[in-house]
């Protein structure tokens, strides 16, 4: 037995010791994605959270999805393997700043995406993500002014698919920054009976939707891709959603528009440090209750709303 095998049934035995479920998100490491319960976006992997009956939850993602299990399971141990796994579209805004610029609009609607931290959510008004953020801003009455926070790239493109009065935070995931227009034509071309699927946080929306055969989440990718007749597609996001494509859909044939679109914080989480984390206990992610509750507000908004 390898090495990658023999971690990999540890962690199982340790997982079942510890009454533990693990959650991985889409852009996590392949060998991670074998060893999960559950793979997903970060509100189903929050929703999942929720829901488990386990103790204990080790969340392989970054630590806003940390979070935001630990919102909605405040009397549970939520574990992330690596305290360095955070968002740079999430670092990109700041309560003081969020308020400040509330200050400058006010009477405006926050709707906040989910690539936040916990205490930018308990500034806000709506939560969304990439899934459902046209139906969150089409439930706000017509009249109100919008500040979208923090992805500047899916702001503008709800602005296009509204036609709403949206001010937009000029925030970006540096991954997504990495799909290039250049980089989407060169492949297109190199691939013309692919479909090309893109997320909207891709760097390069602007100017890329008039070739995108579909813009949508990752766990919309990942369904298109698995339900569409089609056999080949060119996929428009970080790179680590290619091998749960090839889990769901292995007879699919599938491009990255680039490989530079890698999140190194995503993979900061590893068989090794998921160990760590079940042995130890560590690293665990909390919010304290006065933001918690303030946090809920706008993220159960968004659930009535879907």
């Amino acid at each position: 037995m390898d090495k990658t095998k023999e971690l990999q049934e540890y962690i199982l035995e340790l997982k079942k010791k510890r009454n533990a479920i693990i959650l991985a998100h889409n852009y996590q490491r392949g060998e991670v994605q074998d060893i999960a319960d559950v793979i997903g976006d970060s509100l189903l992997l929050a929703q999942k959270a929720a829901k488990t009956d386990c103790e204990i939850i080790v969340f392989c993602g970054v630590h806003f999805m940390a979070e935001t299990a630990a919102i909605f399971s405040p009397e549970k141990i939520v574990l992330i393997p690596d305290k360095e796994a955070g968002c740079s579209l999430a670092s990109m805004i700041s309560v003081d700043s969020l308020c400040k610029w509330k200050s400058e609009h006010p009477g405006a609607i926050v709707v906040c995406y989910v690539n936040s931290s916990a205490e930018v959510k308990a500034e806000s008004d709506y939560c969304c993500t990439s899934s459902n953020a046209h139906k969150v801003i089409n439930a706000i009455p017509e009249d109100r002014e919008i500040l979208f926070i923090p992805d500047q790239y899916l702001g503008q493109y709800l602005k296009n698919l509204t036609g709403r009065n949206i001010h937009i935070w000029p925030g970006y995931c540096h991954a997504h920054h990495k799909i290039t227009t250049e980089s989407v034509v060169r492949k297109i071309n190199e691939h013309p009976e692919a479909e090309f699927v893109m997320h909207p946080e891709c760097g390069c929306l602007t100017h890329c939707m008039k070739f995108a055969d579909k813009i949508l989440s990752t766990e919309g990718i990942v369904k298109y891709v698995k339900e569409s007749p089609n056999k080949s597609f060119i996929i428009g996001t970080e790179v680590g959603i290619l091998d749960r494509i090839k889990r769901v859909a292995p007879e699919k044939e599938v491009h990255p528009v680039t490989e530079e679109a890698y999140c190194e914080f995503m993979k900061l989480n590893t068989l090794e440090k998921i160990a760590w984390s079940l042995e130890d206990l560590e690293y665990r992610v909390t919010v304290p209750e006065d933001i918690a509750k303030k946090a809920r507000v706008p993220i159960q908004r968004m659930l009535e709303i879907v």
